[in-house]
């Protein structure tokens, strides 16, 4: 059917602009207070060496759930502590309470809502079907431009997702009080509040603890989601080991999260009824907890010294001392870690996230005209989007112009000759790249933008495809990483490739996973190596088990990037 789509893409996007600029001042508010709340947490878990947090967590998992699962909280917890996880543990731990802290302040009462109002129920369940059916990274695209890069984002993205089962099972929990129970109340001329506090919040209890632990889970299941943009913790641990192929720290860090899950579980399950509950009162042991908590703040309160960040450098106190970065496993990243150590930047910090959340900071600080400092590259379309600069590096730390090659795996020659000469034979300038990228960041379609791109540049093509034989519906695949380079790169050469014969497949992974791939043969090109320096380490781990063809594009740039209202000039300004 030839129809003309509708822009649903569009009304959406226009929508997001209106309520972000409209909102700006709420969505402010809501970052400070969520931001503060988790630094509290933080704080009153961080009270004292980690042996404090662990006995306490133990004798509360022990005293819900009998003295076994005590001791495996124990020792699993300084397992953690050994490993290194436990600041990491500590902030999943934080971002966990804080997302259960607004699961039960919003979720029990529309939970209640909707048992007591069909009307509200009708309204709501249709929405909460929407909540927990939509992919949950779709969450994080509006919450970054709401609520910038960074955990508040993270949070508000676990909230949605898993605040429905709190909804749902309260819902259920009340509706499911026996009728003639709620017509004796009636009976006895019991007020609203009265059958509600006194009959039905008592008897759904059990339903109601169900729902807030499954949802406590589901919030504890996005950690690693939440970290694309920017939130701390183990969720950032696994990203960073998956980006990097790191076996080793992926499974320590995902152990650790197991963990963490299987203590909050299990606190969260039996607190109704706890194990040990004929020896002390949960009463009793409720109010412990909360006089801890009590102490741990104001002990902190009183002995938190004020630290100064900065050295009163103007930047560095209007950026919060960030350098918006991409993601951790970038070799790009690395560069920037080791500039912040050359230039002896020791407060600032380099937020990982991804590229796609670090453009639409950028976007949002752009729009206002505040300083904002970013990891930045070229050939990428932002430069021709925004007014931008990089900042000078006297020390060469990011080295000099790199270009971006070609690698392919052994065999691939022999396997699929007309495939392969197309392969070697591509390259191209900046300014055609950057052509396609402006056209997908437009909202045009990769393979749209890249068959623009080709039917006006058929004789740059002819070259590639000079002397290369046909190919006869043979697979090729093609593997990139999600940078707007690679994008332009990699959906150009493979519709060269179907013009040519091929059938090409497209597959998008971290960088890791990109050389890995080649490497081992699962794949059999990228276009995406971005060499000597960004990509050295997955080079030098892989380039014995890979074919390299030589650049593709050449004069490319890596550094630290600023818009040109920003008033300094070099790394060493931000000392």
């Amino acid at each position: 059917m030839n129809m003309t789509k509708i822009p649903l893409g569009e009304w959406v996007d226009s929508l997001v602009d209106w309520i972000t600029v409209t909102f700006a001042a709420l969505f402010s508010f809501f970052t400070n207070l969520i931001d503060g709340l988790l630094n509290i947490i933080v704080d009153v878990l961080s009270v004292g060496p980690p042996i404090v947090l662990i006995i306490v967590l133990a004798l509360l998992v022990g005293y819900t759930s009998k003295w076994p699962l005590g001791i495996f909280t124990v020792v699993s917890l300084l397992l953690v502590d050994n490993l290194g996880y436990w600041d990491s543990t500590i902030q999943t731990l934080a971002i966990v309470l804080v997302s259960g802290f607004f699961i039960i302040l919003l979720g029990i009462p529309i939970g209640i809502w909707c048992a007591q109002n069909k009307t509200v129920q009708n309204i709501v369940t249709p929405i909460l079907d929407f909540m927990q059916t939509m992919p949950a990274f779709v969450y994080l695209i509006p919450s970054i431009l709401f609520f910038g890069i960074g955990v508040v984002p993270g949070i508000v993205a676990s909230f949605i997702f898993a605040i429905a089962p709190a909804i749902r099972m309260t819902n259920l929990g009340i509706q499911e009080v026996p009728k003639d129970l709620i017509e004796a109340s009636d009976a006895f001329g019991s007020t609203s509040s009265q059958k509600l506090f006194k009959v039905q919040l008592p008897l759904a209890t059990p339903t109601i603890l169900a729902g807030i632990n499954q949802s406590i889970m589901l919030a504890l299941s996005m950690v690693v989601t939440a970290s694309l943009v920017g939130a701390p913790g183990l969720g950032a641990d696994v990203y960073r080991a998956v980006s990097q192929i790191n076996v080793g720290q992926g499974f320590e860090a995902g152990l650790s999260i197991v963990f963490i899950a299987i203590i909050l579980d299990r606190i969260t399950q039996n607190i109704r009824k706890p194990a040990y509950e004929k020896l002390v009162s949960r009463k009793i042991v409720l109010s412990i907890v909360g006089i801890l908590i009590v102490v741990a703040a104001l002990f902190n309160t009183f002995t938190k010294e004020d630290t100064i960040k900065g050295t009163g450098s103007a930047i560095g106190e209007s950026t919060n001392y960030k350098i918006i970065g991409i993601e951790p496993g970038a070799g790009l990243m690395a560069q920037a870690k080791t500039a912040m150590k050359d230039y002896k930047l020791d407060n600032w910090t380099l937020v990982e996230g991804s590229s796609a959340a670090m453009v639409a900071e950028l976007k949002k600080a752009y729009s206002k005209k505040e300083p904002i400092i970013i990891t930045g590259w070229s050939p990428h379309w932002m430069f021709a989007s925004f007014d931008l600069k990089y900042l000078d590096d006297p020390n060469g730390t990011f080295g000099g112009a790199e270009e971006i090659n070609t690698l392919v795996r052994k065999g691939l020659k022999e396997d699929a000759p007309g495939a392969y000469t197309i392969l070697d034979q591509f390259s191209w300038d900046t300014s055609d790249m950057e052509k396609v990228m402006v056209d997908v960041s437009g909202g045009m379609d990769p393979k749209e933008a890249a068959d623009k791109w080709i039917k006006a540049n058929t004789d740059k093509v002819a070259k590639w495809t000079k002397g290369a034989q046909a190919g006869n519906g043979e697979e090729i695949k093609l593997v990139y990483v999600a940078w707007d380079t690679e994008i332009a790169s990699t959906n150009v050469i493979a519709k060269v490739l179907e013009q040519n014969g091929y059938k090409v497949k497209l597959s998008q992974v971290e960088v890791g996973p990109m050389f890995a791939g080649v490497a081992n043969g699962s794949v059999d090109a990228m276009v995406a190596a971005w060499l000597p320096s960004t990509h050295k380490d997955y080079y030098e781990s892989y380039k014995k088990d890979l074919v390299n063809l030589g650049p593709n594009l050449k004069g490319t740039k890596n550094g630290i990037v600023v818009p040109k209202y920003v008033d300094i000039d070099s790394i060493e300004d931000l000392k």
